[in-house]
């Protein structure tokens, strides 16, 4: 794991443990989201659309046996369906903001249940400018939920009814491979929830997709 990253994630995890610390640690949390946000930035700016949907590494097991266009796909659908359905019960962005046109998603799900080629044809489809709109709403309306949470709300758990209201939505596969996630999200408290979705997923996912840029025929970050 990135130094800085694991550092910040680590502070930020202790921090939210004590009441007068709390603040800090969403402080450090956003920190660290900015910081992985700017290399998700980088990518786009660096690379060439082609290489978002680059699979080098078809046959491993891992999360660089995806593509970086599913990770950013899958990344931002999984934060907007915890913070929104499970966390604020409210609607999600992607459905709010008309996403699945906009991206041209011929899924609205996490994305879990593709395999192998079908991530690299899933992303093939993908519009990179809006699929990029969409993570920047997510990240900002998650940020401004956290900045509501009381320290109070931490040791929460997410109400049975809502775990009905995520099921109803169809946005989790009924696949082996992604149905998993609703009973382990909702067996979490909310500080649970912040120190993976929200922390933890990313940095797993964006250093899977560095090493898949590394991987990129016509770029040389090594």
């Amino acid at each position: 794991m990135n130094k800085d990253w694991s550092e910040l994630n680590k502070t930020m995890q202790a921090q939210l443990k004590k009441q007068d610390t709390y603040q800090d640690g969403l402080n450090t949390l956003c920190e660290l989201r900015n910081q992985c946000m700017k290399v998700l930035i980088s990518l786009k700016e660096e690379l060439s659309r082609k290489d978002f949907n680059a699979i080098p590494f078809i046959n491993a097991n891992g999360y660089h046996s995806k593509t970086i266009a599913y990770s950013i796909w899958h990344i931002f659908r999984i934060e907007d369906i915890v913070a929104h359905t499970l966390i604020e019960g409210d609607e999600q962005v992607f459905f709010a903001g008309s996403y699945q046109k906009r991206i041209h998603s011929p899924i609205i799900t996490t994305g879990n249940e593709l395999v192998k080629q079908q991530i690299a044809d899933f992303s093939e489809q993908l519009d990179l400018k809006e699929l990029y709109s969409y993570c920047m709403e997510v990240k900002d309306s998650t940020e401004r939920l956290l900045k509501r949470l009381p320290f109070s709300g931490l040791r929460k758990k997410i109400p049975e009814e809502r775990k009905e209201c995520l099921k109803s939505l169809h946005v989790v596969s009924d696949d082996e491979n992604a149905v998993w996630l609703i009973d382990y999200w909702c067996g979490k408290d909310i500080r649970g929830l912040i120190q993976m979705p929200f922390s933890r997923h990313w940095i797993m996912h964006i250093e899977a997709s560095l090493r898949i840029r590394d991987k990129c025929p016509k770029n040389n970050y090594t």
